[in-house]
Parts: C-alpha cells; sequence; structure tokens
C-alpha cells in the first residue's frame, strides 16, 4: 500500500494510506466533440501523472478517453462495470476493455453500478454528461463529496450550477468548476488536503494498518 504524498507532515510510512482514487464520469456516447475528448484525454493523463488511481464505470465514451490518457501516462485504471462478469461486459454492454489494470464486476446493471462507482472514489470529475451522470452526480452529491465539474464539455455539466440551485440542499459537497484540466485538479488537491486529508490521518493514528482478526 502507498500513501498519499499531498500535506501529511508526516513521514511518509507512518500511515499506509491507499491510493488517492479519482473518478471521472461523463458522456458514453451521443455526439462528442473532438475538442472535448483531447481535453478529457489531457485530464486522464494529467491524473495518472500525480500518481492518482482513475476510476471510471469502464464505459465508452468520455471516460474512455480519460482511461487512454491515464495509460499513455503511465497511470493506474479501475473500472466498475455494470456486468456479471467479463463475457457479459463484453458481449450485453459492448464495453470496453483497453486500458484497465482490473474491472470491478457488479452485476448490478447501468443504473445500480453507480453507487458502488461513486463510492469508490475519493474525488469525482464530471465531463458533458447525460441521464447516467446526473445519477451519478445526485449520489456524489447527496453523500458530500469532492467534486469536480470539467466546463465547455456539454451535456450535464452546463447545467449543474442550475441544479445545485433548484435543490436547495446543503449536503457538505463541495463542488470545483474550471475548463482547464490541471487548474480543476489543482483546486480540488486543495480541497482534499485541507479537507479531508487531516480526517483520513487522523483515523489512522490509532488504526491497525495490518486489520484486526475477528475474535
Amino acid at each position: 500500500m502507498r500513501v498519499y504524498n499531498l500535506m501529511n507532515k508526516k513521514p511518509i510510512n507512518e500511515f499506509p494510506f491507499p491510493q488517492l482514487t479519482i473518478g471521472v464520469m461523463g458522456s458514453a456516447g451521443g455526439e462528442l466533440e473532438a475538442e472535448v475528448c483531447r481535453r478529457v484525454r489531457r485530464l486522464g493523463a494529467a491524473i495518472a501523472s500525480r500518481g492518482y488511481v482513475l476510476i471510471t464505470g469502464a464505459c465508452p465514451g468520455l471516460p474512455h478517453e480519460a482511461v487512454l490518457g491515464a495509460k499513455e501516462a503511465g497511470g493506474i485504471v479501475v473500472g466498475v462495470s455494470p456486468a456479471l462478469n467479463l463475457e457479459e461486459h463484453v458481449t450485453k454492454y459492448r464495453s470496453p476493455t483497453r486500458g484497465y489494470d482490473a474491472i470491478i464486476y457488479t452485476g448490478s446493471g447501468l443504473m445500480g453500478r453507480e453507487i458502488e462507482n461513486i463510492r469508490s472514489c475519493d474525488v469525482v470529475i464530471f465531463a458533458g454528461g447525460r441521464s447516467g451522470t446526473l445519477g451519478e452526480f445526485a449520489i456524489a452529491y447527496d453523500e458530500a463529496k469532492v467534486i469536480g465539474v470539467l466546463e465547455n464539455t456539454g451535456g450535464i455539466t452546463q447545467y449543474l450550477k442550475e441544479i445545485i440551485g433548484m435543490v436547495q440542499k446543503e449536503t457538505g459537497a463541495i463542488v470545483c468548476y474550471d475548463d482547464n484540466p490541471d487548474r480543476l485538479l489543482d483546486q480540488l488537491e486543495h480541497i482534499y488536503q485541507e479537507r479531508i486529508l487531516p480526517h483520513y490521518t487522523k483515523l489512522m493514528e490509532s488504526h491497525n494498518p495490518d486489520g484486526e482478526p475477528d475474535a
């Protein structure tokens, strides 16, 4: 296991954390502009270059662009599939396999797997998006995630500020906006370091990193 090398002032091996996970959620189909695809691929590469693990819904479209970018940069990629197994992933959902280091098979279907997908991420970034992405955003927002919105990527992301205003619900989620992948990641890193990491570090002070055997 590796630790976060962010603002933790402790010695690097004192608290063994799992690697920081960043999800990229967005349009799996429809009309995808070439420039948007390029920017999402840049986002995936930037996530990998910072040493983070990329998580997607193991689907085509914009999330797969992030996967390809992350792998080009030598990153680690995990997909959370709606399928029961590899055969269903390929034949029923016609989902990609290129670029993944591991695929988690939930067997929960397209909508059902969204909960596992979002909960597996420390930070979630949205690009473009249709109804499925809106569902993922609702889960992330309701569960107080640190959220990034890659602006000018079309889809539901251009309406999220309005949707949040309409919801009128304070959940503790923090939402950042930028059309530049690196600047967006800078914002998200800062929030994570200030709001989440200190809590996790405190948890590690009394935690046995090898776990406790059942009695």
